[in-house]
């Protein structure tokens, strides 16, 4: 049994001690990895030897803005949101301390500069005779769920609903539960994505009767040194699930201009499914279902109704007819 760390309470808690602790809290790797930058260089700023409760409001956010008040708007707000994460802890300890102050302000997230193609040049890329049936379906598959590249690469044949044209998918961040006593679960968060008729006519040829294991494949058996799991081998084949890596080398073999890595990325087809979906008139809330984004502020950036579509909505604040006669004015028709 791990030993059980007793913190000082009150003044006696150090800043130092306050940091280490909130990120021996952490069980994720990777949130230790970015949280420990963020506050270990916030807390190493303000004195890691002072009482955690002489640190003033205004030396936190004077911390951050020192630190990262030039960086880029996401780097900004990654940095604060571990800050604030971790004096936030500490409150809900009962321990004395800053917080962040409300003048140092999370940024709105800027402009996605991904590139918007064309359905044109969709089309015409899966229509070539040099790409094979497996990145015709999988580019395809892409851009009519909108969904992301590592949800689509990692489902299975057995979960496809071919006649309804969905599949559930693993969310984003999803986590496995974890039981009383400490044991995870393979249990997962599962949101359902939906494709039209491009993909349901393309899906069966590249199936070709199998029945199960990974609907993207590799066209190459893994070596012998290679270890996967049972779900990433196709039990009928043998082949191994086409890898993220490998799937960004195709589309860029197919679309480099100007040598390797200067091709399309994966991400362009959600980015592009969800633009053309808002330029067709898909509602806000619409545009978060088919996305699956938690926030409204993330999908803003694709909700962009036509003229027509203004004018439209306009005309409902139009006055009724014999509007004018209740007012005592001459109705203009």
């Amino acid at each position: 049994m791990p030993a059980v760390l007793l913190l000082p309470a009150g003044k006696a808690l150090t800043v130092r001690t306050a940091a280490d602790a909130f990120l021996d809290s952490l069980t994720n790797p990777n949130t230790v990895r970015n949280y420990g930058i963020a506050v270990g260089k916030t807390a190493e700023h303000l004195g890691e030897g002072r009482p955690l409760a002489t640190v003033a409001d205004d030396e936190i956010g004077e911390a951050l803005e020192l630190l990262w008040g030039r960086s880029a708007v996401n780097t900004w707000n990654a940095r604060r949101g571990a800050v604030l994460s971790w004096t936030s802890w500490c409150a809900e300890r009962g321990y004395d301390g800053p917080v962040v102050p409300v003048w140092a302000k999370r940024m709105p997230p800027p402009d996605s500069d991904t590139p918007v193609r064309t359905k044109m040049a969709i089309d015409r890329l899966i229509a070539r005779r040099d790409v094979h049936l497996r990145g015709k379906t999988l580019w395809r598959m892409h851009y009519e769920t909108c969904a992301r590249s590592e949800e689509i690469l990692d489902v299975n044949i057995e979960e496809l609903d071919l006649a309804g044209r969905r599949c559930p998918v693993k969310s984003k961040g999803a986590l496995p539960k974890v039981r009383r006593r400490g044991a995870a679960r393979a249990d997962y968060v599962l949101e359902t994505v939906f494709w039209d008729a491009g993909t349901a006519r393309l899906l069966p040829r590249l199936l070709k009767g199998r029945t199960r294991g990974p609907v993207f494949v590799t066209h190459r058996r893994p070596g012998p040194g290679k270890v996967l799991s049972a779900r990433d081998v196709c039990p009928d084949t043998g082949l191994a699930r086409l890898s993220y890596g490998q799937a960004r080398a195709l589309l860029d073999q197919h679309t480099a201009h100007a040598g390797p890595g200067t091709g399309w990325d994966l991400h362009e087809y959600r980015h592009s499914g969800l633009t053309h979906l808002g330029k067709a008139g898909a509602s806000e809330l619409m545009l978060m279902a088919k996305s699956r984004h938690k926030k409204a502020e993330n999908v803003r950036r694709y909700f962009k109704p036509s003229a027509e579509a203004i004018a439209a909505v306009t005309s409902l604040l139009a006055p009724a007819t014999g509007a004018g006669d209740r007012f005592g004015l001459p109705l203009v028709l």
